[in-house]
């Protein structure tokens, strides 16, 4: 049933209802379609449109609707309506008769549709939220398990500092809360309700805007309701934090791809998370890392082409923004997916602790202790980097450690080193040293995840 057929004398192009209609795709708004629906009816009870009579037949059978909605919502999409609105308003119309045509009095599936996405949006939030919640508890317990495993870290790809695999894990948690913290901001802007403001120009029945509200569960009322019939900054607000989030686990992905390889061996990814080779029966691959990886490309994809798709719109509403949906849904569903995979790659991850400390050992990575060494014995810290570097150079050719070399060695580049240099040139005074906050100290890294499993309610 079409809810526009009126004003025309020929029904539609199958071509064109093929390409119109966005029912397969919009029946996941059943849900809030219904509820709003409950709430409009109450509205209009204020208003004298229906009696409370009416409106609780109303509100029963909608009810009744959302009950086999909740049981099958895949069955809607047996049926031939345009959208999921005038599904829902045909059922209902199936169920009381003429008195559910009453019920779209005062109202557009302008604000209707805006309602709906704003209500999905919202549970959306809160399931996200969980998700991150979840990953960032299993990035917690993986530091607080490996917190002896000392690793090299990297700039540039390069070996530059010690640190330990659990400072590292404690870096995406940290990442994580920010997307969690988005997540939030995005929910008190998207707070605000837009039914009641008509097609473009508002409702002409006084009905209570605020009182509607607080009965839909939002925090107040739109302002204008131009602006409210045509805003989409909550979509693209959940796509942009969906991306900044799924590049998060991009990286992540990428950091275990790496660990993972047989060149790095720091970490043996779960067989539950890999797959093998249809060729090369040795094989191993990450496919469950790869994949996050690959998606972060379809998420931001999805924010490119919201915003490329409202940039040149007029006032009000327009049927480009049936363009919202698909991409909401299929960024969201994906970076849900992604969260829950990272956190599955955690669970059985094996940290290879004798391999990673070989490695902290390689690279010369103790060489801005040695720097900081010299500045303590006076030399400006210029001149202890130039030197340091030439001490390297020679460390290099002759295949030795900077804590390998002899005191004689050392003072062919400065007479300021003496045998108390490789106290300091140890992985752990590299590590102790890194004390002030945020550093990779292990009682910095300790402190960081109490703190964390305090934030994020793990029991300590």
């Amino acid at each position: 049933m079409a809810l526009w057929g009126g004003r025309f004398t020929q029904a539609a192009d199958k071509r064109f209802k093929d390409f119109n209609d966005s029912l397969r795709f919009d029946y996941r708004l059943a849900e809030q379609d219904i509820e709003g629906s409950i709430g409009w009816s109450k509205a209009l009870v204020s208003v004298n449109i229906l009696t409370r009579e009416e409106q609780q037949r109303l509100e029963t059978a909608l009810n009744e609707l959302l009950i086999e909605v909740r049981s099958n919502p895949q069955a809607i999409l047996q049926d031939d309506a345009e959208d999921i609105h005038s599904w829902v308003e045909s059922k209902l119309i199936d169920r009381v008769g003429n008195l559910g045509k009453k019920l779209h009095t005062g109202r557009s599936r302008n604000d209707q549709v805006a309602l709906d996405i704003k209500m999905w949006c919202k549970a959306q939030v809160l399931e996200l939220q969980k998700s991150v919640r979840e990953l960032q508890a299993k990035l917690v317990l993986t530091a607080e398990n490996t917190q002896d495993a000392v690793m090299p870290g990297y700039t540039h790809l390069q070996r530059a500092q010690p640190i330990s695999f659990a400072h590292w894990c404690m870096a995406y948690v940290e990442m994580l809360e920010r997307d969690y913290s988005r997540l939030g901001d995005a929910y008190q802007r998207m707070n605000a309700c837009p039914l009641g403001s008509g097609a473009l120009a508002g409702t002409a029945y006084p009905i209570d805007r605020e009182q509607l509200a607080r009965d839909l569960d939002f925090a107040y009322a739109t302002r204008n309701s131009l602006d409210s019939v045509s805003d989409r900054d909550h979509i693209i607000e959940l796509l942009s934090a969906a991306s900044l989030s799924m590049a998060h686990l991009s990286r992540f992905a990428e950091d275990m791809i790496i660990f993972n390889s047989g060149e790095a061996d720091f970490v043996e990814l779960s067989d539950r998370v890999t797959s093998g080779s249809s060729l090369m029966p040795q094989k191993k691959n990450p496919d469950a890392c790869e994949l996050i990886r690959g998606k972060a490309g379809r998420v931001i994809g999805s924010l490119m082409g919201m915003l490329t798709t409202v940039k040149g719109l007029p006032l009000a509403y327009n049927k480009d923004m049936q363009e919202d949906k698909e991409g909401i849904f299929d960024a969201l569903d994906t970076w849900h997916d992604c969260l829950t995979m990272a956190a599955f790659v955690l669970e059985d991850i094996k940290v290879n602790v004798e391999r990673t400390r070989e490695a902290a050992l390689k690279g010369y990575s103790n060489a801005t202790e040695l720097a900081d060494y010299l500045v303590a014995k006076g030399v400006p810290f210029r001149d202890s980097h130039h030197i340091v570097g030439e001490t390297v150079v020679y460390a290099i050719k002759v295949h030795k450690g900077l804590e390998d070399l002899t005191v004689e060695e050392f003072r062919q580049f400065s007479d300021a080193v003496s045998d108390d240099v490789y106290e300091i040139l140890s992985l752990q005074s590299c590590l102790d040293k890194r004390c002030a906050k945020g550093g990779v100290s292990p009682a910095r890294v300790a402190e960081a995840i109490a703190e964390a499993k305090q934030r994020i309610g793990l029991k300590s």
